[in-house]
């Protein structure tokens, strides 16, 4: 039996066919380097069609594989500097703890959070701790012959009451998974994910909120048209209609071209286009 996904990664086959290949309304550049040394580099730059506003961020990794430390460090436009320090497997086998900081040096304001996970068969846990509060956050999954099932709760110490309480069922087979939610006992979801064959992949999603007729739904799918280039596309019930097309040009050399149409007012504007580049060496 495989170790089961954590908490925040069930129903994720469903969100990412939902998610990757788009980026609506910027412009994006993501650079990915290595050094001889091992430390990996990864700048990103972003520029926001709307608004015009500019964003960019600084990420190094270093990871010493005989102790099982990494070490991560994060610096962007807003002027935050994350670190975080990571040690996996020295204490137990499939133990992992973290200790991660950010720091605003214009405002002097600081925050930390001690993270725990632990991970074998049929079983993935995680408690994490937040300074700002205290807040403390825990995740449990349990996995048995595709069947899953998880719980995931924040108790905030300083009111000393639960401030998320979460549930979730699924099951996940080779080219089929199914996930359902309830979140805080009022918000219900659920996500249907199925790889018809090698080149298409689809994805449904389904929500909805308690005491409101306001039901959210989607259909999702990608298509790999050959090994170098993808089409993915989706639809809402509120007739917002997203199309995307990725195209690797080379080894370490990817673009991706996005729109978002407003299928209720398509005469009336506001649709929006994006346009993503990776590069890796």
């Amino acid at each position: 039996m495989a170790v089961p996904p954590s908490y925040s990664d069930l129903g994720k086959a469903a969100k990412d066919i939902f998610s990757k290949g788009y980026g609506f309304g910027v412009v994006k550049l993501d650079l990915k380097t290595k050094s001889q040394s091992g430390v990996e580099f990864n700048t990103s730059g972003s520029s926001n069609t709307d608004t015009g506003k500019a964003a960019g961020s600084l990420e190094t990794k270093y990871k010493m594989k005989e102790l099982g430390l990494s070490f991560n460090q994060k610096w962007n436009t807003d002027n935050t500097l994350a670190t975080e320090i990571t040690v996996e497997d020295q204490l137990a086998q499939g133990l992992k703890v973290a200790l991660d900081t950010s720091f605003v040096p214009n405002t002097g304001k600081k925050s930390g959070k001690v993270k725990t996970g632990f991970k074998r068969d049929y079983i993935n846990l995680g408690c994490d701790i937040d300074f700002e509060g205290p807040i403390i956050h825990a995740a449990a999954v349990l996995g048995y012959e595709g069947w899953l099932a998880g719980y995931q709760m924040a108790f905030d110490t300083a009111k000393s009451k639960l401030a998320q309480n979460n549930f979730a069922l699924g099951y996940k087979a080779g080219d089929f998974q199914l996930h359902t939610n309830v979140n805080d006992g009022t918000e219900f979801g659920g996500s249907i994910y199925q790889k018809v064959n090698d080149e298409l992949e689809t994805a449904v999603t389904l929500a909805w909120t308690a005491g409101s007729n306001n039901t959210r739904f989607g259909i999702a799918a990608k298509y790999k048209l050959d090994k170098d280039a993808s089409l993915s596309a989706k639809v809402n019930n509120a007739s917002l209609i997203g199309v995307g097309y990725t195209q690797s040009l080379r080894p370490g050399v990817k673009v991706t071209l996005s729109a978002l149409i407003d299928g209720k007012n398509f005469n009336a504007g506001g649709h929006k286009v994006g346009m993503g580049f990776e590069l890796e060496a």
